[in-house]
């Protein structure tokens, strides 16, 4: 399922999803980061290497693949991560049900 509408704001620092079963869902810029899948992060956390994040980071692009997940890149140079909406929608706490 995927959102009705997509959009970045509190400068670029949350990214809102909207979607039709439960309306605007906000995820910050930091949690995404955070959370991303992309091989070299996952490595990183095996490794228990710790993640430093500036304290302006914010997401500088979004790029649809295909119909199912967003590419998101951000202000500290990570730009491999890959959300699908299931994901996201976990990520903020709303699952399908």
């Amino acid at each position: 399922m995927q959102p009705t509408n997509v959009e970045l704001v509190e400068g670029a620092t949350v990214l809102a999803l909207t979607w039709h079963d439960c309306g605007v869902r906000r995820l910050e810029a930091e949690r995404l980061r955070r959370a991303s899948r992309a091989a070299t992060e996952i490595r990183r956390q095996a490794d228990g290497v710790e993640l430093y994040l500036p304290p302006d980071l914010h997401v500088t692009s979004i790029e649809a693949i295909g119909n199912y997940a967003l590419r998101l890149s951000f202000s500290d140079g990570h730009d491999r991560g890959i959300y699908p909406w299931c994901y996201l929608r976990e990520l903020a706490g709303q699952t399908p049900n």
